[in-house]
């Protein structure tokens, strides 16, 4: 994935922050290092960009945790829309090819 050099700043609806880590256990620092994964991988999500154009986007944590994340871009930002691990053997596999 290419991410933009300019685009450093993340941003999350609070609601949905607190969801996430309810539901995926994975906390929104955890979420963001993934962005900074040298072997990370992006996808568009075509099926979820109706309004906006969200992407998928599967990189691995500082302690090797491998994630799944959707995310968007507002105004700068990257605003994160869910996070979860990296569980489905087709997802793990696109990534691991590609490292």
């Amino acid at each position: 994935m290419l991410l933009e050099r300019n685009v450093i700043e993340f941003e999350w609806d609070k609601g949905n922050e607190e969801k996430n880590f309810q539901k995926h256990l994975v906390s929104s620092n955890e979420a963001e290092e993934a962005f900074f994964d040298k072997d990370k991988q992006e996808y568009p999500d075509p099926t979820h960009s109706e309004s906006e154009i969200r992407k998928i986007m599967v990189g691995s944590t500082k302690l090797g945790r491998l994630l799944f994340v959707v995310y968007t871009k507002r105004k700068g930002k990257i605003r994160i829309i869910s996070a979860r691990d990296l569980n489905k053997r087709k997802e793990r596999s696109l990534y691991e090819e590609a490292t």
